[in-house]
């Protein structure tokens, strides 16, 4: 069986969550070495911000469950 792509998207936003940093967190996303995405955590707000690579288009999300969904089908296209 085939790790799940979904599993690894939510451990990479929770290792942001967890660093213990006060600094913003940022990972890229991408999908056969082309970037798709481009998240960043601030750790005062608790929040994520998506940067989809292709449009700009910037989308916040307060749950990590959510963030992960988004990252998904970015990265499923």
């Amino acid at each position: 069986m085939e790790n799940s792509q979904l599993v690894a998207i939510i451990t990479r936003l929770d290792a942001m969550a967890k660093s213990g940093s006060d600094e913003v967190q940022v990972r890229r996303f991408e999908k056969n070495g082309s970037e798709r995405g481009q998240v960043a955590y601030d750790p005062t707000t608790n929040t994520y911000t998506l940067e989809e690579m292709q449009t700009h288009q910037k989308f916040e999300f307060d749950d990590i469950d959510l963030a992960a969904i988004e990252i998904f089908d970015l990265l499923d296209d």
